[in-house]
């Protein structure tokens, strides 16, 4: 995406593109194979078992005959940005300088579109590495209203969702998040709030605050992640849009009557308003 050889400046080459300098910049660490596997196992059971932490990730893993220190999965866990949702939210890096805010949703009847849009990150395992997928949801009918697949978890990703979704259906009465550093930010904040958004956030390890979207995420790994082993990010962001956009257009939903994302987004539209 980035050509240093361009004579166009790299400062405005990613202002072109719509990424921060640093992204440009960002050469990952790298990671060995055995903990790519390893990471790709703790994924996996993180699913399963969200509550677990990294001491009963280490003994879940040596039942399987893998053998590794519990610091060693906490510092894959961190890299992955995942934790356990006893008594911490999922992928929460969070800030101590950022406000939290409280969770709205609680006994809320949420029953159009267009009412609550809903936010998280996920990790995503590939062949020689890993990404981070941001989607954007609408409450109601679990459509994907847009997604970002980056090699980082900065703000500036879910901050570019958030648009484009608002770009494309308009401005939801809620937005909710976790507690995530990249939801706390002030770039994200003052994207949902200059709107006159109100801004929702999980309680600390209530999975079922945000259950929906954690539902997204079970079905696009087991269904489409977890079945390939992408090569590049290019064929990963390909790859999930494709699945995306079969998930809202043809996967039914018995929670939606059977209905598809599609089908139960464009049913639950407030009427539009007519000139008297």
């Amino acid at each position: 995406m980035i050509d240093r050889a361009h004579p166009l400046p790299v400062s405005r080459q990613v202002k072109l593109v719509g990424i921060s300098r640093s992204s440009a910049y960002y050469a990952p660490s790298p990671v060995s194979g055995a903990d790519l596997a390893l990471m790709r196992r703790i994924d996996e059971l993180h699913l399963e078992h969200p509550f677990a932490g990294a001491r009963m990730l280490m003994r879940l893993l040596k039942r399987e005959g893998i053998v590794v220190g519990r610091k060693h999965v906490g510092t894959l866990m961190r890299k992955m940005g995942i934790e356990a949702l006893y008594r911490k939210p999922n992928l929460s890096r969070k800030h101590l300088a950022h406000k939290i805010w409280p969770y709205l949703l609680r006994d809320r009847k949420i029953e159009r579109s267009n009412q609550v849009f809903a936010l998280d990150t996920t990790y995503v395992p590939m062949a020689q590495g890993f990404v981070y997928l941001t989607a954007v949801i609408d409450w109601a009918s679990r459509r994907v209203l847009a997604h970002r697949v980056a090699i980082t978890m900065e703000a500036e990703h879910a901050v570019a969702a958030l648009e484009e979704a608002f770009a494309k259906y308009g401005v939801p009465e809620i937005v909710n998040t976790d507690q995530g550093s990249q939801f706390t930010s002030t770039v994200f904040t003052d994207a949902v709030l200059s709107r006159g958004i109100a801004l929702s956030m999980d309680g600390k390890g209530s999975w079922r605050d945000n259950v929906f979207i954690e539902r997204l995420w079970r079905s696009v790994k087991y269904e489409e992640i977890y079945l390939k082993a992408y090569e590049s990010v290019g064929q990963a962001r390909q790859s999930i849009a494709n699945y995306l956009t079969w998930y809202n257009q043809q996967r039914p939903h018995s929670s939606l009557s059977d209905k598809t994302p599609d089908e139960a987004y464009f049913a639950m539209l407030p009427a539009m308003k007519t000139a008297a």
